[in-house]
């Protein structure tokens, strides 16, 4: 069984506001060819978004991602065809910290008009099985790592370097969980 570990970056904003206004303008995802591994492949691409496309300054230093990334990559109704197309028709298990990617995802194929895939409901939320497996209340990516002695890699709130991380977790926990 393959398993896709994936991480996205959305719009956001330093005041509240509806999570419905969110949009991704990053996905990032690794492959695992096995719930221990290895990496056989990565997907990152920026994703221009339609509602709200000017990045806000809190978005910007949050994740890194500036105004010219996001102009310059092309839409969702693009990139999400192409991420599925770069999962393949092979079995696979989504895999995230926590539950928002997986509610992006509906939130963005719902707002384009996009069929979301029944195949990414078969989801593991890896934060919750981290909390279960190691008997902790639930936390951030960044504080998992610190917890297995794993360095954080690259740039925290980025797609790609999140996924990379996550995935370093998962190669750990996803052994652990009953099939």
């Amino acid at each position: 069984m393959r398993y896709i570990v994936v991480d996205l970056e959305a719009t956001c904003w330093t005041a509240p506001r509806n999570s419905d206004m969110m949009e991704i303008i990053e996905i990032g995802a690794v492959c695992l060819i096995g719930s221990a591994g290895p990496a056989v492949g990565e997907f990152a691409e920026f994703v221009r978004p339609a509602e709200s496309p000017i990045l806000s300054e809190f978005c910007i230093e949050l994740t890194t991602i500036t105004q010219n990334m996001t102009d310059v990559a092309d839409p969702f109704t693009l990139v999400f065809p192409r991420f599925v197309d770069w999962i393949g028709k092979e079995p696979f298990r989504l895999v995230s910290w926590g539950g928002y990617d997986l509610t992006q995802f509906k939130k963005d194929c719902v707002r384009h008009k996009i069929p979301l895939p029944a195949s990414f409901e078969n989801h593991i939320n890896l934060k919750q099985e981290f909390s279960r497996v190691k008997k902790l209340k639930p936390m951030g990516m960044k504080a998992a790592l610190e917890i297995l002695g794993i360095p954080l890699s690259g740039t925290h709130h980025r797609g790609i370097d999140d996924a990379r991380n996550t995935s370093m977790i998962a190669q750990i926990i996803l052994p652990l969980l009953k099939p």
